[in-house]
C-alpha cells in the first residue's frame, strides 16, 4: 500500500493559505508598530533654523573634530567651522598621525584662524575604538571654561548658524545632549540607489528625526554633530562608557539618557551636510557595517529589530509577487487577501516615504538622479546588510585594522 505524501492529502490552496496566515503572524505585530512610529511624524520637531549668536554665548563652545587621513574631505569642514562665530572659543584637531597631509591642512587654517589647534592623540590604549579614544582626547584637551563640547565629522560641512542654533535651542528647552541629522550629498548611481534604503532602516526602527524616544533604550543619535554639556560629560568621564563602541554615539546618547540626562536627536538638514561615502561599494562596506547599533543595544534588542525590518522592509518585496500570482491562479483566500493587502499597503507605504525623506538629501550634483526613486527596490538588499553586520564584528573600522573579536 503506498503512503500518500502531505503534499498529496492537502489541495495547493490550503497550502497557499498557510503560507498567507504565517506572513501574517509575523507581519502583523511588526505592522502595527510601524504605524506607531510613523504616526509621530505629524508631531515631530521641525528642523532647526540657523540663528545668530548672542552675546551670552561668547566662547561656550569647544569643537572637536578627529581625523585620520582624511585630506581630500576636511577642507569643507574646517571652512564650516571657521564660519561659526565668536559663540566658537575653540577647535581641536585630534589627528591620529594621518599620513596623508592632514595635520599640514589643519595648520594652514590655524594660520588663518586662531581657534583651531593640531592635537595628536596618544597611541590606541587597548580597550578603544579610535573613534571615541580621538573624542574623549580632545575632550581632555579642551578649555574648561568652555561649557559644551561640540563633536563633528571630517566629512561634514556645517553652515552658518549651526553652532548658535544649537546652543540656544538646547539651553531654552533644557537638553544636556543634542545631536542633528545632516543633509546627505549623494553623487553617483549606486549610492542614489542604496543610500535611501540604508536611511530607511532607521526611519522603521527609531521614527522620524524629531520625534521623541519612548525610553533610552530606544534614543537615536548621530556623532557627525553632536553637542554635549561640559557638566554632563565630566559626570559620565568622557567618552570611556563608549570606548569599546563602534556605534559610540548611540552607545554614549543612551548612556547619557540612563543617567537622566536630556537627549535629543534633531532634524538638522538645513545646517549641515555630509558627504559620507563614495560610490556603491563604499556605502555598502562603510555604513552598512554601522547601522546595526549593536554595540547600543542589548541582544534582545538586535533579534527584534532584525525581525522588525525582515518584516516589514524586505519581506513585502518577496511576498507581494508571489501573493499577486496566488491571487491570479484563483487562491482568493481570506488569509491571501489580507496579506496581499498588508504586503501592497507596504510598499505604498514605502514609496511615501522616499518623497518625504527626499529634504534629507542635496542631489545637486548626482548623475542620473532618478534612481533615487528606484531605492524602495534595494529594500531586502540593505535589510540583508544589517543582518551580515548584526552578525559580525568589524575588523577594520575608520582606516584602523583590529583583531577580530579584540578591540584595542
Amino acid at each position: 500500500m503506498e503512503t500518500a505524501n502531505l503534499g498529496d492529502l492537502l489541495p495547493s490552496g490550503l497550502w497557499i493559505s498557510a503560507i498567507a496566515l504565517l506572513l501574517l503572524v509575523l507581519q502583523f505585530p511588526a505592522v502595527m508598530v510601524l504605524l506607531s512610529r510613523l504616526l509621530q511624524g505629524p508631531r515631530r520637531r521641525p528642523p532647526l533654523q540657523p540663528r545668530r549668536a548672542e552675546p551670552h554665548h561668547i566662547g561656550s563652545v569647544s569643537v572637536v573634530i578627529p581625523t585620520l587621513n582624511e585630506v581630500t574631505r576636511l577642507s569643507p569642514c574646517l571652512e564650516g567651522i571657521g564660519r561659526q562665530t565668536y559663540e566658537v572659543r575653540e577647535v581641536l584637531v585630534v589627528d591620529s598621525r594621518s599620513q596623508d597631509g592632514t595635520p599640514a591642512l589643519v595648520k594652514q587654517a590655524q594660520s588663518r584662524d586662531p581657534r583651531f589647534r593640531l592635537l595628536t592623540d596618544d597611541p590606541l590604549p587597548l580597550g578603544w575604538v579610535g573613534r571615541p579614544w580621538a573624542l574623549h582626547t580632545g575632550f581632555l584637551h579642551s578649555s574648561t571654561q568652555s561649557e559644551w563640547i561640540l563633536g563633528v565629522d571630517a566629512d561634514t560641512q556645517p553652515q552658518p548658524g549651526l553652532v548658535a542654533a544649537l546652543i540656544a535651542t538646547a539651553e531654552a528647552e533644557g537638553y544636556d545632549l543634542v545631536s542633528l541629522s545632516p543633509q546627505f550629498i549623494l553623487k553617483t548611481p549606486g549610492e542614489l540607489w542604496l543610500q535611501p534604503a540604508l536611511l530607511i532602516t532607521l526611519v522603521y526602527r527609531f521614527g522620524p528625526t524629531g520625534s521623541q524616544a519612548v525610553d533610552a533604550e530606544r534614543v537615536m543619535a548621530n556623532g557627525q554633530c553632536f553637542l554635549c554639556r561640559r557638566t554632563l560629560l565630566e559626570s559620565l568621564e568622557g567618552y570611556t562608557s563608549a570606548r569599546q563602541s563602534f556605534c559610540d554615539d548611540v552607545t554614549l546618547a543612551r548612556y547619557a539618557a540612563q543617567q537622566g540626562a536630556r537627549v535629543g536627536f534633531w532634524d538638522g538638514a538645513l545646517l549641515l551636510k555630509v558627504r559620507m561615502y563614495e560610490g556603491f561599494q563604499e556605502t555598502w562596506r562603510e555604513w552598512g557595517r554601522s547601522l546595526d547599533l549593536k554595540d547600543a543595544s542589548s541582544r534582545g534588542q538586535v533579534w527584534g529589530d532584525l525581525w522588525f525590518l525582515t518584516s516589514i522592509q524586505a519581506l513585502p518585496w518577496l511576498a507581494l509577487p508571489w501573493l499577486i500570482g496566488a491571487a491570479l491562479g484563483g487562491s482568493i483566500t481570506l488569509p491571501v487577501q489580507i496579506a496581499l493587502g498588508i504586503n501592497a499597503s507596504l510598499v505604498a507605504v514605502r514609496f511615501a516615504l522616499q518623497w518625504a525623506i527626499l529634504p534629507s538629501y542635496d542631489l545637486s550634483q548626482a548623475r542620473s538622479r532618478w534612481i533615487f526613486w528606484l531605492s524602495p527596490l534595494a529594500d531586502a538588499i540593505a535589510v540583508a546588510r544589517i543582518w551580515r553586520s548584526s552578525l559580525r564584528t568589524p575588523t577594520r573600522w575608520r582606516g584602523r585594522e583590529y583583531d577580530s573579536g579584540v578591540r584595542g
